[in-house]
């Protein structure tokens, strides 16, 4: 039997995940841009602020493995961020700039 999957519950797993070298959440990057849920499976749509991003298949992963380990049916879809959100991004990754 598959378990009920909440929305409070993925939305709290994906706010989580932080970026490896940025001290802040993917979600707060801008870099999860849109979840959709219904029933067992999770879209998620993930913005990043330049193409050919070297860590894009990990910070894929590092969302999409927790919510699979919930039982959710991941499909993910790329896009690249507007000049707002890398702007937006940009500002957050000086601010919170960790390194890797």
């Amino acid at each position: 039997m598959t378990a009920i999957l909440s929305e409070t519950g993925i939305r709290e797993t994906i706010g989580q995940v932080k970026h490896p070298a940025i001290d802040h959440s993917l979600v707060d990057l801008g870099i999860v841009k849109d979840i959709a849920i219904t029933g067992q499976k999770v879209k998620l749509t993930f913005a990043f602020p330049f193409p050919n991003i070297p860590i894009k298949d990990m910070l894929i992963d590092s969302v999409r493995l927790p919510l699979q380990n919930m039982g959710a049916e991941v499909e993910v879809e790329t896009t690249t961020m507007d000049q707002a959100a890398v702007q937006k991004f940009l500002a957050l990754e000086q601010e919170g700039w960790k390194g890797m």
